[in-house]
Parts: structure tokens; C-alpha cells; sequence
């Protein structure tokens, strides 16, 4: 039997292929705005939210006031711009979903995107049923790395840490699992450059998740 009950899903990167969809509008707006980001890595904007490493984009430019203004900015240019979720959707989701459900897990959501993106991309491809807990760090005080949006999930699906498996794939978001107290597994990244050594294991896709699920039950 599983010594698992819980597994939380992060979105970007685990359910849906949005990373390189993100990395080009990101690379649009900066371009738009004159803001070089030649200095930042691909992995410092993956799993958090914007609005904290405007210092980090900035650097001896940065003001409240002007980072207020571009986030508003980019909030504006998101809208503009809306994710293709319809074409994203990793193959395997509904099966691993499926396979999950049926054997009894309770099924957990813990994104740092907008929960208006989450629902959209929920409702789309039509999986919101099976996830009892639905988070968003965007309606948090701190999002990831924090761990507040694992513990509060882990909360909501009343789990223990070490009942409770989290599939991520951001640095921030290793971290925030890890620092919750759970088992934290990696889908590979091989585009972006992200430090993934801190999980406890790796793995190419949901699908080789899911047999090593079975394998040890």
C-alpha cells in the first residue's frame, strides 16, 4: 500500500506546457519596455510570482513606484496575450488524473498563477472535479518558495506532510514543497536551466509518475 494519500499538482511545467509560451511573452513585454533581462535566468521567473523580483529585474533602477507601474504594465500585456491552454495540455494528464482518482488519492492543485488562469485552464479541458484543494499563490501574502500554499493544501485535503507527494518542476516551487515537509518529485526540465537536486526524485513525464505510483503500492 501506498504510504501516500495525497499527491498536489503545481500547473505550469506539470499539467500544461506554458514555460516557452511565458519565456517569448516575457521576452515581448521587456523588449516593448527597453528593460534589458539579459542578467536574469529563465529559472528566476519560473514558479513565482512577478511582482516579487522586480528588484531582481530592475537592479539599481528600481523604485515601489516604477515597479508598481510596470507590473501593472505587464498585468495589462498578459490580458492582451492569453495562454493557448487549449493547446498546452501535457497527453497524459487525464490518464494519470484517472488512475489516481481511482485509487482513492486525494488529488491537490497548488499554482503560483492567477487563480482566474487556473479555473480557465481547469475548465477547458474539463478537470476540475478531480482536484479537492485548488490554491492559488497569487491570493497568498507569500507565494513560493514560501511553503504556505503546500501547507495550506495539505490543510484543505487534511494530510500530514509525510502522507502527501508533490509533483513540481520550478526551483521555487522544490523548495516550497520541501520546506511543507512533503516528498517532492520533478518532472524534468531540460529547456530552462532549472536547479531541480533538491527533490527526491526525477522523472521524464506524469506517465513515469504514475507507474512508479503503482510500483509501490
Amino acid at each position: 500500500m501506498s504510504k501516500y494519500k495525497a499527491v498536489i499538482f503545481d500547473m505550469d511545467g506539470v499539467l500544461v506546457d506554458t514555460e516557452q509560451f511565458y519565456a517569448q511573452r516575457r521576452e515581448e513585454f521587456f523588449s516593448s519596455h527597453n528593460i534589458p533581462i539579459h542578467h536574469m535566468r529563465h529559472s528566476d521567473f519560473i514558479g513565482g510570482n512577478m511582482r516579487e523580483i522586480w528588484p531582481q529585474i530592475l537592479g539599481i533602477d528600481f523604485d515601489h513606484e516604477k515597479a508598481e507601474a510596470l507590473q501593472t504594465a505587464y498585468l495589462e500585456f498578459k490580458d492582451r496575450t492569453p495562454l493557448p491552454y487549449k493547446e498546452l495540455l501535457f497527453p497524459d494528464v487525464k490518464d494519470v488524473l484517472d488512475s489516481l482518482r481511482a485509487d482513492n488519492f486525494k488529488i491537490g492543485l497548488a499554482s503560483s498563477s492567477a487563480m482566474q488562469d487556473i479555473e480557465e485552464m481547469l475548465d477547458i479541458h474539463g478537470l476540475r472535479s478531480y482536484f479537492e484543494s485548488i490554491l492559488s499563490g497569487n491570493d497568498l501574502k507569500a507565494t513560493k518558495p514560501h511553503p504556505e500554499i503546500y501547507q495550506l493544501s495539505m490543510k484543505a485535503l487534511n494530510v500530514k506532510p509525510e502522507e502527501t507527494l508533490i509533483i513540481e518542476d520550478s526551483e521555487k516551487g522544490i523548495t516550497a514543497g520541501k520546506a511543507a515537509g512533503a516528498i517532492v518529485w520533478a518532472i524534468e526540465d531540460m529547456r530552462f536551466g532549472m536547479d531541480q537536486s533538491a527533490a527526491d526524485a526525477w522523472f521524464p513525464n506524469l506517465t513515469s509518475v504514475k507507474k512508479e505510483l503503482e510500483r509501490t503500492q
